[in-house]
């Protein structure tokens, strides 16, 4: 690893796992895999691969991120850039050519003064199916009734559950010039 001016490099050939935190900027040019944490910018170069969860102030995405990933400012995923994972920034932006997998919070708009608020910390886990209760079945007749009410009907076969808008797969096309 390398300082210069303030910026820390991880080179090429450097391979860090497990937690990482720094109050300055960070530029991966190499692998790092855990947790990553800093109160500055990150910048994934087209040679760094980044496995890990992600807090940042800005984030830069040139090589490839899996995980989620964190900015209390902005993303931005370039041409070169490769994503899977989540984000939740009150900033995001997506060059066209960039390749991204995931989900953005870019948090909540107040409509009475269009100011946008933090985004919310994103779950790892989708949130669970709604159980649907079928209706109480009704109570049996008396031995006097039985004579007198009709058989029956068939019930028809309940319809399917409903699926979660996050368990959708979808496949956005970006068509290029």
């Amino acid at each position: 690893m390398a300082a210069i001016d303030g910026t820390t490099i991880i080179g090429e050939s450097i391979l860090i796992s497990g937690s990482l935190n720094g109050d300055e900027d960070l530029t991966v040019r190499g692998r790092v895999e855990g947790t990553l944490t800093l109160t500055k910018t990150l910048v994934v170069e087209p040679t760094g691969i980044v496995k890990a969860e992600v807090q940042v102030r800005n984030c830069v995405i040139a090589g490839a991120v899996v995980g989620n990933v964190t900015a209390t400012e902005s993303v931005e995923i370039t041409k070169e850039g490769r994503m899977v994972g989540d984000i939740a920034a009150p900033r995001v932006i997506i060059v066209d050519g960039a390749s991204f997998r995931g989900r953005i919070d870019m948090g909540e708009v107040d409509v009475e003064s269009g100011a946008p608020r933090a985004p919310r910390a994103m779950a790892s886990r989708p949130a669970p199916r709604p159980s649907f209760a079928r209706p109480a079945a009704k109570p049996e007749p008396k031995r006097s009734e039985e004579k007198l009410a009709a058989p029956a009907a068939p019930r028809p076969p309940a319809p399917p559950a409903p699926v979660a808008m996050g368990a959708v797969k979808r496949k956005v096309i970006v068509k290029r010039k």
